[in-house]
């Protein structure tokens, strides 16, 4: 057992890293992908968690939660989140006020498994070293070789699964998927992502194309808030798909009504979104009450210590702006192994910044 250790600072910076080429999916494009990396101290050790946000998330870090978490002891994460939540009352709870709290919730995991030498999957009570990964990008402004390139290498890589961004129309989605079906062959899971872009009835007719190419995962055909058309879709949408959300629920309310209107087959939670590590376990309890299976979205060097506590998770996103970042920013980033991910021996998180490296990224207030 640690002696006490009150938390001493909490700091946070943003940093805009450029994609490759310009992205898009069915609804956003982008040309690059902001990290907010928060930093929590205490006992002479260094926490360390980020979230996928706007710059504005560090300043609300460093303005409002630091002082709420900066004398609470660093191993009573439960005191610091309560702290958090009560200090942002009158910001808003849902978007940027949960993607601060992520971060620094996500900062004081990595601290209390370095305080006590533990991984983070062991504090969580880890069942397995090792989650499956499904390959995560085709986005929709690729080209068919681009396609066919980077969802075809994961799966020569040992991916069991790939997913890609979807948004035109039936006739163009359906080639696209064809195509991806004919360069994966039979054996690896084929999954899509809308990302709201469709009307009920459009979705209801890509539901069908894509049941015929074998596809069995068709996230967010419809907007996430829309409740009763996901269940419109769960309802209607053929074998073998199943509809999945759940990436933008902020807190535990949102997991519940979505899991009340039986809304998804498969529930999506982003622990840099909703809540941190803290929050994430709380979804995944009340998936399983629900008997729904859980799916982590993005952050995978983040995800991969809940994603093997956790019994009802059936896999990770390998996200392909995420992996560049995460490789690029941290060192000990998990890499993949024949399309799975394992939790390493180091203490936390295992992630130590490459700050030389971050500087070219800094973005300033």
């Amino acid at each position: 057992m640690v002696a006490e250790t009150a938390v001493t600072s909490v700091s946070a910076s943003a940093y805009a890293v450029p994609t490759e080429m310009t992205e898009a999916d069915g609804t956003l494009s982008w040309d690059q992908t902001t990290i907010v990396i928060c930093e929590v101290e205490a006992g002479g050790l260094r926490g360390l968690g980020y979230t996928y946000a706007d710059s504005s998330t560090a300043r609300l870090i460093n303005d409002v939660l630091a002082d709420a978490v900066e004398g609470i002891e660093a191993t009573d994460i439960p005191a610091a989140s309560t702290a958090m939540y009560q200090v942002i009352r009158n910001l808003g709870r849902p978007g940027i006020a949960s993607m601060a709290i992520s971060a620094v919730d996500v900062a004081l995991w990595d601290l209390k498994g370095k305080l006590f030498g533990r991984p983070v999957r062991d504090l969580l009570g880890g069942s397995r070293s090792e989650i499956d990964l499904y390959g995560s990008g085709g986005f929709t402004n690729y080209s068919d070789d681009q396609l066919r390139a980077q969802l075809g290498g994961w799966a020569e890589e040992g991916f069991r699964a790939v997913k890609m961004k979807i948004g035109g129309s039936c006739e163009e989605e359906g080639r696209r998927m064809a195509l991806i079906r004919s360069e994966i062959g039979d054996a690896v899971k084929l999954m899509i992502d809308a990302n709201g872009a469709y009307r009920r009835k459009q979705a209801l007719q890509i539901a069908e194309v894509a049941s015929a190419l074998g596809v069995v995962w068709f996230e967010e055909p419809v907007s996430s808030d829309d409740l009763s058309g996901l269940r419109l879709l769960r309802d209607r949408a053929p074998t073998p798909v199943e509809i999945s959300a759940g990436e933008y629920a902020y807190d535990i309310f949102y997991f519940r009504r979505m899991l009340e209107a039986g809304a998804v087959d498969i529930l999506q939670a982003d622990a840099t979104r909703c809540g941190g590590i803290t929050g994430f376990m709380k979804a995944a309890s009340l998936a399983e009450a629900f008997s729904v299976p859980l799916s982590a979205h993005c952050a995978p060097a983040l995800h991969v210590h809940p994603g093997c506590a956790v019994s009802n998770m059936v896999h990770l996103e390998w996200f392909h702006d995420h992996s560049i970042i995460e490789a690029k920013f941290f060192e000990g980033a998990p890499r993949p192994v024949s399309g799975s991910l394992a939790v390493l021996s180091e203490a936390g998180l295992g992630l130590r910044l490459r700050r030389a490296d971050l500087e070219p990224y800094s973005v300033r207030e």
